[in-house]
């Protein structure tokens, strides 16, 4: 089990953004020591762009990567902004029989460039293949949206590892071993239709964080494959229902100690773990600070306004007592060591509760009072609705969605324009996720011209891989998909799916890379926490493997670029446009060229040599500042 210790609100950071405190000990993730400036972070990865140029990809990202306020001339087929809401708690937080569109009006169907329609695709899900640019200019933005979120859920987690033998114990222990967790995670990425819901679901296990790392005992890659399959089946669902979900779900059971949390014994002392009580709220609901609407902080007399204090901790958690895995359906398999193997069913589903093991008592948390003797069932939902009702959630949950998908640093009118629709979506339903990735995504902030410099957010080393891997058909030539954990910076790329060092994800919301002009700007930048010296030459060296031989028994295939190989200008074109939305500065386009045009397509065989051309292309892209810091 992971244990956080008690915070007192006193040892609370004051910014609003950071989800992690000293006190909790080995859950704060590791900050990289370098103290490099922003020009030094992206300009290291910059020397492998264009055979050891880059200064003029550089220059487009050396200041910042906050978002400005973009033109209001936008080719959008709707604003978020023109959404109806309120911050009513009294809204209904079903999904309505129709999804809602973030406008009523009617407007012509806006001209979408090739360019804008691979950035809002880039943006939406892993990749932009020219079928998809297609589809997107086609039918618009919001209607693209659509056809993903009515589109059935591709083949889950559990239905891989059960369909390759890993939910039988076999004699080598499968059963205790979570390395086939991670060959899942990657194949749920790599591969299936489902790309927005994956690519969404991705973006809520670094909210509603679960990591595979800790977990042992029976069955742990069924354990983190049920917590995947079950952010996939809820992503398009309500946020209230999605927040019960993971409160029982056994792998968060498991992460954050409610398996097995037991009511108080007056005779031993002993108390209710807090663990989940306390991220529940600081990380999975309504965070450190009192928030207005925009996500700003609201104050008091020059300080931050406290959410809670340790006694609506100490009384929430009693509401997460009497939870267990349900082995009510398992079967104890024997033949296996000396002792039996259980079947896999508790690892899906929700807990079982005893009401034996809950506690009696009354419960008074932020304004909330259950009386003493309530239900399980009935004090999970005061207190989730309480939780699902507090003015911090939508604007909390909102800007680190904003964060994951668009940029790091939003403007207040964008968060609230968000916020507004998770509070309404114009139906009277708060916590509509489809009609709140739609607001993100469609929004004049995100769909708006790319002005100055300073906007974006740095790709995820996951998010990177996926695309390449996606774009270039990456295949396994096994069917194993024996890709491991790869969050290990000197070698792979410093992270991993569901594989965070704590429950705090590989980065904080509110993460400012120190000395740099970042921090002299008072700009975020999450991703950064990840981005250092050491993971840049880790990073670079594992995708030039990748991009030409693979990995393990998975490999990509460039094909698709054969035709083009001969055309150097044609080539980079082509990649530019899939891969950055053509957001290549003409210096760093000029840089490839000529690099690429040195290449030799005769030693050691025309053959080789063609490929090893189209490999360094790649590379040369992914490599660059430009491509890093995804606008």
């Amino acid at each position: 089990m992971v244990e956080t210790p008690a915070i007192t609100p006193a040892e609370k950071s004051l910014s609003p953004d950071i989800s992690f405190d000293k006190t909790h000990g080995n859950h704060q993730p590791a900050i990289p020591g370098s103290s490099l400036a922003l020009a030094s972070l992206v300009t290291v990865a910059a020397t492998s762009c264009g055979g050891g140029g880059g200064a003029g990809g550089a220059s487009q990202t050396s200041s910042a990567i906050s978002s400005t306020a973009p033109s209001s001339s936008i080719a959008s087929s709707s604003s978020a902004s023109a959404l109806p809401g309120s911050s009513s708690t009294s809204l209904s937080s079903q999904p309505a029989s129709t999804s809602s569109s973030s406008s009523s009006s009617v407007a012509p169907l806006p001209v979408i460039s090739e360019a804008e329609a691979a950035r809002f695709l880039l943006q939406a899900q892993f990749t932009a293949t020219n079928e998809e640019i297609a589809a997107v200019k086609a039918v618009g933005y919001e209607a693209w949206l659509n056809t993903k979120f009515n589109a059935p859920i591709d083949q889950t987690g559990a239905q891989w590892l059960t369909a390759n033998g890993h939910a039988t114990p076999k004699h080598d222990g499968n059963y205790f071993n979570p390395v086939f967790g991670d060959w899942m995670a990657w194949n749920q990425l790599f591969t299936g239709t489902g790309q927005v819901r994956k690519r969404l679901a991705l973006a809520l296990s670094e909210f509603f964080v679960v990591s595979l790392s800790p977990i042992d005992g029976f069955w742990p890659p069924m354990l983190i494959a049920g917590y995947w399959d079950l952010l996939n089946a809820k992503a398009f669902d309500n946020f209230r229902n999605l927040l019960e979900d993971i409160s029982l779900n056994p792998a968060m059971g498991f992460f954050l100690n409610t398996k097995g949390n037991l009511k108080e014994d007056v005779a031993s002392g002993r108390q209710p773990d807090e663990n989940y009580a306390r991220e529940i709220m600081q990380l999975f609901s309504i965070g450190l600070y009192e928030l207005n609407l925009n996500g700003t902080v609201k104050t008091s007399g020059g300080n931050p306004i406290e959410t809670y204090v340790q006694s609506d901790i100490t009384n929430l958690a009693r509401v997460f007592t009497g939870y267990d895995w349900d082995y009510s359906k398992v079967t104890q398999q024997s033949g296996f060591e000396s002792y039996p193997v259980p079947s896999p069913e508790f690892t899906s589903g929700r807990m079982k509760f005893d009401a034996n093991k809950h506690s009696k008592l009354a419960v008074s948390f932020l304004g909330t009072n259950i009386p003493a003797n309530t239900s399980g069932a009935e004090a999970l939902r005061i207190a989730l609705d309480a939780l699902f009702n507090h003015a911090n959630t939508g604007p909390f949950f909102c800007k680190q969605m904003i964060q994951r998908l668009v940029t790091s640093n939003p403007s207040p009118d964008y968060v609230e324009r968000v916020s507004t629709v998770f509070n309404n979506n114009g139906s009277g339903v708060r916590g509509d996720l489809k009609a709140v990735w739609r607001a993100i995504l469609t929004d004049t902030e995100a769909r708006g011209a790319i002005t100055g410099d300073i906007s974006g957010k740095l790709r995820e080393p996951i998010v990177r891989l996926t695309q390449i891997a996606r774009t270039f058909n990456v295949s396994s030539t096994n069917g194993k998909w024996e890709i491991y954990d790869l969050s290990n910076a000197d070698w792979g790329l410093g992270q991993a799916p569901l594989r965070s060092p704590s429950v705090f994800n590989f980065f904080r919301p509110g993460y400012v890379p120190p000395n740099t002009v970042l921090a002299q700007q008072a700009l975020l930048a999450p991703e950064f926490q990840l981005h250092n010296e050491t993971s840049t030459a880790g990073y670079i060296n594992f995708m030039s493997n990748f991009i030409k031989d693979g990995y393990s028994d998975v490999k990509p295939s460039v094909s698709i670029l054969e035709s083009l190989v001969l055309d150097i200008n044609a080539l980079v074109a082509w990649l530019n446009l899939h891969l950055t939305a053509n957001q290549l500065s003409a210096a760093t386009l000029e840089l490839i060229k000529t690099a690429l045009d040195k290449t030799s397509l005769t030693n050691p065989d025309p053959a080789t040599a063609k490929s090893n051309r189209l490999y360094a292309a790649i590379l040369l892209v992914v490599a660059c500042p430009e491509y890093l810091i995804q606008k």
